[in-house]
């Protein structure tokens, strides 16, 4: 109807079993005079669809479960058929609005307009595929609950960001700028330091990201290259306890797991870390979090603010959960983990997500398959690590990882051939985004700017 009246010639099919008629007598059109709305038959649907310019898909709303039925399954089959340019209302038809699952037939959508704010099904894969450009759209709905619940989560977006990013007072120096001890790398592991991204990357990202000073702790064989590799930083002798007991005194933040391997010996530095550390924030990546998961993590974050970054084998090898379950469930994975270690969880994938102790989530809406190259999880760590050593909380410092390193890669514009190193390169200009910008472009797939969504 409102597309009839901004002059829009239109036609209308009713995906019900009623027909037309329940088009002109149950729903908004009633009392409209003739010819305004064409409402078409099911018979119709095919030459209709194939004229259209844009179909707007509202065959099935929020509440729908499960598969698809008929007739509703016929007409999504047929819109994807069609081949035109389709907006859905809400969530793209045959998609879980609260899950993200596809059991059966689904729209396959360019834009998809969300009510109010995005369902949380269409962040998720598979539907996050389907669901193309999200746009919300303001409706005039009551803010969320401050308690979290199973449908609740806030989404890392560029206004986002730009509020929680740490700011350089005027007389800022490199001793209140945030100091971060990275412990990264194993003997032998020179090469992949360097060449795979583990301390090297990562030591790059952390300066990237507006760090005052960074000390990298690894083992003598690797001083030179990673020296060479990382001017900047400060090397620490692994082998060398009362330096590095020194070297944690003297940092705001720990980040340890890249290239730390999982031997005896590095079971003892990470035990050393925690011992010295004395409630420091800490982030646990990669190898850190096997082998602290060997002895157990429940409660290990009640004491002082402590960041996990697994990917899924790693959050599998943690939790009760498998790693289908946890690709599938994403969200409530991460959660359980969270509440039963009391640390902030970031589980890596498409999309990443953040939980913290209390089960506030934060979802990412940035990034893309090209950041599926070995390496990135360590400008991850670098990122987040800076973060910490400048304050902010876990929660926080892995979301603004999370949202400067995808827009890094977007500012990369390698498509498949982005390299970690092309995301380090990329964050100067990630950084001085302010907010939106003017470039619709250049904004992540969802277009959402409010405070609570949910």
């Amino acid at each position: 109807r409102t597309l009839a009246a901004w002059g829009r010639p239109v036609a209308a099919l009713p995906a019900a079993a009623r027909g037309p008629d329940a088009l002109l007598h149950g729903w908004t059109l009633e009392g409209w005079p003739s010819g305004k709305v064409e409402p078409a038959a099911e018979a119709d649907a095919a030459r209709l669809l194939a004229g259209a310019d844009v179909v707007v898909d509202g065959v099935l709303g929020t509440g729908a479960r499960g598969e698809a039925r008929e007739p509703q399954a016929r007409f999504i089959r047929a819109i994807n058929a069609a081949g035109r340019a389709v907006v859905a209302l809400d969530i793209p038809s045959g998609t879980d609005a609260t899950t993200g699952d596809v059991p059966g037939d689904a729209v396959r959508a360019a834009v998809t307009i969300a009510f109010g704010w995005p369902k949380r099904g269409t962040l998720f894969q598979p539907a996050r595929a389907l669901a193309g450009r999200l746009v919300a759209v303001e409706i005039g709905f009551p803010p969320a609950g401050a308690e979290p619940s199973p449908f609740a989560a806030r989404l890392i977006t560029p206004c986002w960001a730009s509020a929680h990013l740490p700011r350089r007072a005027a007389d800022a120096h490199k001793g209140s700028t945030g100091q971060l001890l990275l412990v990264a790398g194993r003997a032998g592991m020179a090469g992949a330091a360097a060449m795979s991204g583990a301390a090297a990357v990562a030591a790059r990202g952390a300066l990237r990201a507006g760090l005052g000073l960074l000390r990298i702790v690894s083992v003598p064989a690797n001083r030179e290259i990673l020296q060479t590799l990382v001017p900047e930083a400060i090397f620490v002798d692994r082998t060398q306890r009362d330096e590095l007991q020194a070297a944690i005194q003297t940092s705001d933040a720990v980040a340890i797991g890249p290239g730390l391997g999982l031997d005896a010996e590095a079971a003892r530095l990470l035990e050393d870390v925690f011992d010295a550390s004395d409630g420091r924030p800490l982030l646990l990546d990669a190898d850190a979090i096997t082998l602290a998961g060997q002895g157990g993590l429940t409660g290990i974050g009640a004491q002082r603010p402590i960041l996990l970054t697994p990917h899924p084998g790693e959050l599998e090898r943690i939790s009760r959960r498998s790693r289908a379950e946890i690709v599938s469930r994403r969200l409530e994975a991460a959660t359980e983990v969270a509440r039963e270690i009391q640390a902030t969880v970031l589980l890596k994938g498409l999309p990443s997500v953040v939980v913290d102790p209390d089960a506030h989530a934060l979802i990412n809406t940035v990034g893309s398959s090209d950041l599926a190259t070995g390496g990135m999880g360590d400008v991850l760590t670098g990122v987040a690590g800076a973060m910490l050593a400048q304050g902010v909380t876990p929660a926080e410092a892995a979301a603004l990882a999370l949202y400067y390193s995808g827009r890094a890669a977007d500012v990369a514009g390698r498509g498949r051939a982005l390299s970690p190193l092309d995301v380090v390169e990329c964050l100067a200009g990630a950084f001085a985004e302010e907010g939106p910008g003017p470039n619709p472009t250049g904004l992540p797939f969802v277009v959402f700017d409010q405070e609570a969504p949910r």
